[in-house]
């Protein structure tokens, strides 16, 4: 052996190790095959799925026992591809609500979806449910409180977005410009309660197929809320009331109790502003006994233009996608350090090792295929990817 070779390369070897296990520990979450924003996620025990939104009708699953096998594609989704749907989980089976899309691809303009679609994770295959939703459930959030039925918060009304939607694409910009814009500005410059959002409180069963009301809701309806549950309890974070406009207000609904609605703190301005305009689409889950929320979309300056009385209040304010992080520990909210990047509308899952958070809009407004796992101790949030 030559001595000296061994004793300049033996150190040089070690640093090469250590850099490559600890690239290999810093990226241990696999990437999305493709970027996905405005889709579903759903956990069915320790698998995760991700899909629909910008994917179109793709769907993938990631083992979180072998996430070293990344993320498997999985059966296509067979109905109209769709964003801003909800999807619960009631026994093997992923049932997907709402959302909007076209439903031919000649049709000039989307429409918010009432049907429903199951996906059985046993046999990977779709199949769509013979029921309707009875509210529109676009941007509504959704769990199951009883491993038995989904309960519905939230959605946009199917009447009122359909003929915007219809109005708005069937009218030339440029040849009638301003009847175009008259048509956007007699929708945005609604009061949030002209838009009929869903406030009530639905249930759908999957065994029955029934439907039901579990009452209505104290607060201004809203779409885009994160959610976060635990057992039968669901924590509602943020959300729009209206188009462009959100509410920092946190409640928490608990099922089946005569008195199931409670106000929590709102979420806190963040460091860099006076005012918290809230956030859609904003990642949420659980971490060693704090629910932390993650980056979100909103409007700076909405919140301010709405109070001064202009309805259309987020007219002329750019769209942000914010990096900000809160925890929520003992019930009061802290910021604390910051996502890599702003994103929102994307998924979150709730793990025996974090928050789990995959894809996501960002602030160029492309599609990302990241994933992070967002991970309390004690004094911050630590980000794998």
């Amino acid at each position: 052996m030559n001595i000296k070779n061994h004793l300049i390369h033996t150190p040089l070897l070690a640093v090469y190790l250590l850099l490559t296990a600890n690239a290999s520990a810093a990226n241990q979450w696999p990437d999305l095959p493709v970027g996905i924003k405005s889709g579903i996620g759903a956990q069915v025990g320790d698998k995760v799925f991700v899909g629909l939104g910008s994917a179109g009708q793709s769907f993938f699953m990631l083992d979180l026992n072998n996430i070293a096998e990344g993320w498997q594609q999985k059966a296509s989704f067979n109905g109209p591809a769709r964003s801003g749907a909800t999807a619960s989980v009631v026994g093997n089976e992923i049932y997907v609500f709402g959302g909007s899309g076209k439903a031919n691809s000649s049709d000039p303009a989307p429409i918010l979806f009432d049907s429903v679609y199951r996906y059985d994770v046993e046999s990977d295959s779709w199949s769509q449910a013979n029921t309707s939703t009875p509210v529109g459930l676009l941007g509504a959030a959704s769990y199951s409180p009883d491993g038995k039925q989904v309960v519905f918060f939230g959605g946009y009304n199917k009447g009122y977005f359909d003929r915007y939607l219809n109005d708005v694409m069937t009218t030339d910009k440029a040849a009638e410009p301003e009847a175009w814009q008259k048509i956007v500005d007699d929708y945005m410059g609604m009061k949030p309660l002209d838009y009929k959002w869903n406030r009530q409180v639905v249930s759908y069963k999957p065994e029955t197929g029934q439907w039901s009301d579990l009452g209505s809701s104290p607060y201004l309806p809203n779409c885009g809320s994160a959610l976060v549950t635990e057992g039968a309890k669901a924590t509602l974070i943020s959300g729009e009331i209206k188009p462009g406009l959100r509410t920092a207000e946190v409640k928490q609904y608990q099922f089946a109790q005569q008195q199931p609605w409670q106000s929590m703190h709102s979420l806190p301005a963040p460091k860099t502003s006076s005012v918290q305009e809230g956030v859609a689409g904003a990642f949420a889950g659980q971490s060693n006994g704090v629910i932390i929320v993650a980056g979100g979309a909103n409007f700076h300056g909405a919140k301010a233009a709405f109070e001064s009385g202009n309805m259309f209040a987020h007219n002329g304010f750019g769209k942000a996608f914010n990096p900000e992080m809160y925890v929520q520990q003992n019930g009061l909210w802290q910021q604390v350090n910051a996502l890599p990047e702003g994103l929102a509308y994307g998924a979150s899952f709730s793990t025996g090792n974090g928050v789990l958070i995959a894809g996501g809009e960002k602030s160029d407004r492309t599609a990302s295929k990241k994933v992070y796992l967002l991970a309390w101790n004690g004094s911050s949030v630590d980000i794998a990817d």
